[in-house]
């Protein structure tokens, strides 16, 4: 008898077999299933699973402490089934579950699993040559174009989000998430968020938005290496197209900001190849027909969003709610994050 390897935390693996069999047996083989945590995640649980018809891939909210209006699976997984067919990769779609008997306590959904790799440290880059990466990078900046030329309406996504207002929307949301998860006072990430509020500036192009939309949430993978799915769409909404960008901006330099190492690694490196940001900010707007926006304030709400999402992880951290390695460190750059979305603000970066 083939023994059933131990279930990873978050993941009932037996609960999650039994669903699948009972609700789309094609994707299960007679043995049992064996599930793993992909590493990487620092929010969202993701797991491997194995021993099916083909692999599977599970998304799950992270344990423990959980904001009520993040961590959204089923918007993940609509954002995606309407997405399939279109100009972005996506992976293909399985099924959102939302009896929380079926494997994991809460809604979650299934996936294909699609082949590449996600290029988040620079050891990495010795894998392609420096024209490989220059090419991802660039297609990086069309496919985010892309993404911002869809209708909505013409793929379902009319209602996914309102456009007007969306700027002050997202800075009362993330100004709730900070709320919600304060261990401490950063009173540079207070400055930052009061100085995002006084400057709003004006939308110029509405689109369906990422959210989170940088290098290392895209696989790279083929003969000829190109970026085979976009991942992580739970923030995903319709609203200003220069959000996307602005946080794109923030990880393609995030390796120069104090604290970053080991906190959020990047494999961007000029001298492996990768271009600058200029360069992947000028092809998205030839993509586009559009002439180039004032990124600085929405480089400076990239930085704010990211040092909210991590205070939330330091948070869960506190109360023991974290799986895998270096969440001790995460705290610590919170305030560097500020730090530089004031440094933008200020128009010194």
């Amino acid at each position: 008898m083939t023994r059933r390897m131990p279930d990873p935390p978050g993941l009932d693996v037996a609960r999650l077999e039994a669903y699948l069999r009972r609700e789309h047996p094609a994707t299960v083989h007679d043995g049992p299933l064996s599930a793993r945590v992909i590493a990487g995640g620092r929010s969202n649980l993701t797991y491997r699973v194995d021993g099916g018809a083909k692999p599977l891939v599970v998304r799950r909210p992270p344990l423990g402490h959980v904001q009520t209006t993040a961590h959204d699976m089923a918007r993940e997984y609509r954002v995606i089934s309407a997405l399939r067919g279109s100009h972005v990769p996506v992976p293909p779609p399985v099924a959102l579950v939302e009896d929380p008997a079926a494997g994991t306590g809460t809604v979650f959904y299934v996936m294909d699993l699609v082949e590449g790799s996600v290029l988040a440290h620079q050891a990495q880059n010795t894998t392609y040559t420096a024209d490989e990466l220059r090419a991802v990078s660039l297609e990086l900046a069309t496919l985010l174009a892309e993404l911002h030329a869809i209708d909505p309406a013409d793929v379902g996504l009319a209602d996914l989000g309102r456009s007007d207002g969306y700027l002050d929307r997202q800075l009362r949301r993330w100004r709730t998430q900070l709320d919600g998860s304060r261990s401490r006072p950063v009173r540079s990430l207070d400055d930052l968020q009061e100085r995002l509020a006084e400057r709003v500036p004006t939308t110029r192009r509405s689109s369906i938005v990422h959210g989170d939309y940088r290098l290392d949430n895209a696989l790279v993978g083929g003969a000829v290496p190109h970026i085979t799915a976009i991942l992580d769409w739970e923030m995903a909404t319709l609203g200003d197209s220069a959000v996307d960008l602005g946080m794109l901006g923030l990880y393609w330099h995030i390796r120069g900001i104090a604290g970053a190492e080991g906190v959020a690694p990047s494999a961007v490196d000029p001298a492996a190849g990768y271009p600058e940001f200029d360069e992947l900010v000028d092809t998205y707007c030839t993509r586009l027909g559009t002439s180039v926006p004032e990124l600085g304030w929405y480089r400076a709400f990239a930085a704010y969003k990211l040092a909210v999402i991590l205070e939330g992880i330091h948070f869960r951290f506190l109360g023991g709610d974290t799986v895998g390695e270096g969440f001790d460190r995460i705290g610590g750059l919170v305030e560097p994050l500020a730090d530089e979305g004031l440094a933008q603000l200020a128009g010194v970066r």
